[in-house]
């Protein structure tokens, strides 16, 4: 790709972001790194510092997996990483890779991420063996599918990746027997398969991921390339309130304090004054940016980190879900009531069970405080009232209480803050949607001078009619304190009493027509 062309990425197009899943050593790493690699923003030394250091190490067979693994190493050691590294241009559309796949939280992350993605890549192994470890019961290719589907990714590519390892090579009996097995799975789990287009490709060789391949002739289907430019454009919902889950806090010099996130609906912009939920710290934002260019405001789907006025990097933490101070603004659920369906729990669940719940970016653990109902999966139809346990299969409606402050939403009202995935024992036990939320208000919320000065009110359930009240009452005190309350006290009672309760009333009559003003 030329430098003009890259200088004027993500400007005029639509920005999307996708996400890879697939069974372990089915290619991920090697088919995502491959189209960052063709198609992305790494400068080239930087490709030529990991080709070199590939070579000496003898991986120059995983070169495009290599670039993935050497990023997410220095990732994980602190180093920062250019936001762009993660992205690759199409003909139609700006990508954002959401989860380096193969890190070792890949299911947790996968399941905050997929609730951000607006496109699933799924990645199959056609090797003999390979392709049967990865649909078998215990493969990961299952679970990836049905948690895409139900955290709302309903769109999705697959792609039949090491066909340059098929026996024979390239072959297209192969295919066909996978597209078979994996289009009745998928129909199964809620996909349409004749709406997803399977890509024969090899993710290494490069075959059909940007060019067509000649290997693969008897295929007359679109490259991986052209199926991510036919993926229909996400309908972004930017006329709701505000909610966007941080991902991270980073302290920048210079600057301050950044939150770094995904506009799930709502608009963010400068001037604007945000609470953060659960804790309702209240601030104003500074500034707006995307790729490194400032934004005038940015709409759901825009990855953007914002700099915030007068707030500690540990005031905020990954899970905390920034709002419009002013429409609606997020606040901690006391408890909430889902639907859930029990998917790969070896035991039965109670009353009383606390596994960690996945919802957007939070990771909290989560008691089941009552099972309700329990019902017909498939028709919702209630089978029966207050049952003692749900096992595999089963699903129904419960109350949960989280054990740490957390915000969650009705999946009616902002879909990506009600759906979620139920993690134990290492693996997804149940996903679900949350259909009702009891929320509390926050007591002792921290708000900024910045806020103070929007004429932003700190008081939850209060107004400016009780703060006239406030001026009414300090002004008729006044007439009491007289003329003295004004007047600068002499040297000689400066440490008096009296000049103390002075200063205090001074407080008391000036305090509420600050806020007024």
């Amino acid at each position: 790709m030329e430098p003009q062309q890259k200088a004027v990425m993500g400007k005029e197009k639509v920005h999307i972001s996708i996400v890879v899943i697939g069974h372990v050593d089915s290619g991920k790493s090697t088919t995502t790194g491959h189209l960052i690699y063709k198609l992305g923003g790494i400068d080239k030394r930087v490709i030529e510092r990991f080709e070199k250091e590939a070579a000496e190490m003898n991986k120059r067979s995983f070169k495009y997996a290599w670039v993935l693994d050497k990023l997410k190493a220095e990732r994980e050691r602190g180093i920062t990483i250019d936001i762009a590294l993660w992205k690759f241009e199409t003909t139609k559309y700006y990508c954002t890779v959401i989860d380096a796949p193969g890190h070792r939280d890949f299911i947790k992350n996968m399941i905050t991420g997929t609730s951000q993605a607006d496109c699933a890549v799924l990645i199959i192994d056609s090797t003999t063996g390979g392709f049967e470890a990865g649909i078998s019961k215990d493969g990961q290719t299952r679970e990836h599918a049905l948690l895409s589907f139900t955290l709302g990714v309903k769109q999705m590519i697959c792609c039949c990746n090491k066909m340059d390892a098929t026996t024979p090579k390239y072959s297209k009996a192969r295919y066909d027997e996978i597209v078979k097995e994996v289009s009745s799975y998928l129909k199964k789990v809620g996909y349409n398969p004749d709406k997803i287009p399977f890509v024969p490709i090899s993710g290494f060789e490069g075959d059909n991921m940007i060019e067509r391949s000649t290997n693969l002739d008897w295929y007359k289907g679109p490259t991986l390339l052209e199926a991510l430019d036919q993926i229909n454009e996400p309908k972004r919902p930017s006329d709701k309130p505000l909610r966007l889950p941080l991902q991270d806090v980073y302290k920048i010099g210079g600057i301050g304090t950044v939150p770094v996130g995904r506009v799930e609906t709502g608009i963010v912009k400068p001037g604007m004054v945000v609470t953060f939920a659960p804790t309702g710290l209240t601030t104003e934002v500074k500034s707006v940016e995307m790729h490194h260019e400032a934004l005038t405001e940015a709409l759901p789907g825009d990855n953007v980190g914002f700099n915030v006025k007068n707030v500690a990097v540990k005031d905020l933490k990954r899970g905390y879900v920034a709002s419009n101070s002013k429409d609606d603004p997020a606040k901690e659920a006391a408890n909430f009531t889902s639907q859930v369906i029990i998917m790969n729990h070896p035991g039965q669940i109670g009353n009383g069970y606390a596994p960690v719940l996945d919802c957007h970016t939070s990771h909290i653990a989560v008691k089941f405080a009552e099972l309700m109902t329990k019902i017909d999966r498939r028709s919702g139809k209630e089978l029966e009232k207050e049952p003692k346990f749900l096992k595999n299969g089963d699903a129904g409606f419960v109350k949960m209480i989280p054990t740490k402050p957390m915000v969650v939403e009705t999946f009616s009202e902002y879909p990506p803050l009600g759906r979620f995935a139920v993690r134990d024992m290492r693996q997804t036990v149940a996903v679900g949607v949350i259909k009702n939320v009891e929320k509390k208000d926050p007591t002792g919320a921290k708000v900024t001078k910045a806020a103070q000065k929007k004429n932003y009110v700190p008081f939850y359930g209060y107004n400016k009619y009780w703060l006239l009240a406030c001026t009414l009452v300090s002004s008729l005190g006044s007439l009491f304190i007289g003329h003295s309350l004004k007047s600068p006290p002499s040297s000689r009672n400066f440490c008096s009493q009296n000049w103390v309760l002075d200063r205090r009333w001074q407080a008391f009559y000036y305090g509420p027509i600050f806020y007024l003003s």
